[in-house]
């Protein structure tokens, strides 16, 4: 169902606050002060409680779904459906012989699933064998087919991109590469949301951000947040993209001046142990001049049994954006006067 192919982002964030504003589960996250001791406060976006789903993910996959399934309904009956109507009997009998497909290496799984459940659809998720279990007992409750498949997230994704076409099912990715890159810029999209809260709240409190600090694994939620913040925010702040120092696609791929593809030993943040950018991601990136900054698994698991100790407990995934701050201050980059901004992404 791919539509186009430019590599170009332009989220319509309007109509992604508006449908994600109008699901029952939604309120937007807290934007919470961490007095942590560092000589400066640090602004926390906490998604871990995002929409019951425990994760930002629950804002790309969920929306994501619902806008294929319009697109696809106008292409094939040619008429063009409000939101609303995806809970007519119709039109959900019409998303019942929908299927979508993804890998992940966790939460964009549960994401999707979660979707396509609510549309009354169906989803077929492929983990990799490093995705813990507890994740498929998570994914069972949203009705979803889990099949195991590679060794890592890249293998997996090979695996969901020929597994689709068996299953006749829509590839819901949120990674993009050449011929590929619709669908994961409507999940891109639904990400803006914490972009658009977040600006609201700083237009309130004119509290702006020094530094933002944003963990990426494949790049589509640092992107989404940078290209937001880049467009849309009254004061621009520094952007530091965090990412494990085994997985530093990005970094590398800036670095190289192209896309490439890395190897590393896998890394304990599960869910942004990413070998190859997403091509949506890395171009936005590329544009909007940011940082790069690499952490360690030790960095990872320290910060985010601090930031559990402060009431918020997460994953070493969910505080890859607080460790950046604390390697940050190792490096003299932070200062007094130095208002950072972090994602806690998701619960532990």
């Amino acid at each position: 169902m791919e539509l186009e192919t430019g590599i170009k982002f332009y989220p319509n964030f309007k109509r992604a606050f508006d449908y994600i504003r109008g699901i029952d589960t939604y309120s937007a996250t807290p934007l919470e002060t961490l007095d942590s001791g560092l000589g400066f406060p640090v602004r926390i976006k906490n998604e871990s409680g995002r929409m019951g789903l425990g994760s930002f993910k629950a804002l790309g996959g969920p929306y994501a779904a619902a806008q294929l399934i319009l697109q696809k309904w106008q292409m094939e009956k040619g008429e063009e459906l409000p939101s609303h109507r995806l809970h007519d009997p119709d039109v959900r009998a019409f998303s019942a012989e929908q299927t979508f497909m993804t890998a992940s290496a966790g939460n964009h799984g549960i994401g999707v699933a979660a979707g396509a459940k609510a549309l009354g659809a169906k989803a077929v998720i492929i983990l990799s064998e490093t995705v813990p279990t507890d994740f498929e007992a998570r994914l069972a409750a949203f009705d979803a087919k889990v099949i195991r498949a590679g060794h890592n997230y890249e293998a997996s994704v090979a695996a969901a991109r020929n597994e689709a076409k068996y299953w006749n099912a829509i590839l819901l990715s949120d990674g993009s590469w050449p011929g590929y890159t619709h669908i994961p810029k409507l999940v891109m999209e639904g990400y803006t949301v914490m972009a658009e809260e977040l600006r609201q709240s700083f237009e309130t409190s004119n509290q702006w951000p020094t530094h933002v600090f944003l963990q990426a694994g494949v790049g589509g939620l640092a992107a989404a947040i940078t290209w937001m913040i880049r467009h849309n925010w009254r004061k621009q702040p520094e952007i530091i993209i965090v990412e494990p120092a085994s997985a530093a696609c990005l970094k590398e791929s800036h670095r190289a001046g192209e896309m490439v593809t890395v190897t590393g030993p896998i890394s304990d943040m599960g869910r942004l142990d990413c070998k190859a950018p997403s091509l949506v991601a890395w171009h936005v990136l590329e544009a909007s001049d940011v940082k790069y900054l690499t952490i360690t698994d030790k960095e990872c698991i320290d910060a985010a049994s601090v930031l559990s100790n402060f009431g918020f407990p997460t994953t070493s995934s969910g505080a890859a954006s607080y460790a950046g701050v604390l390697k940050q201050i190792d490096n003299t980059s932070l200062d007094e006067t130095s208002r950072p901004l972090v994602f806690v992404t998701e619960r532990r």
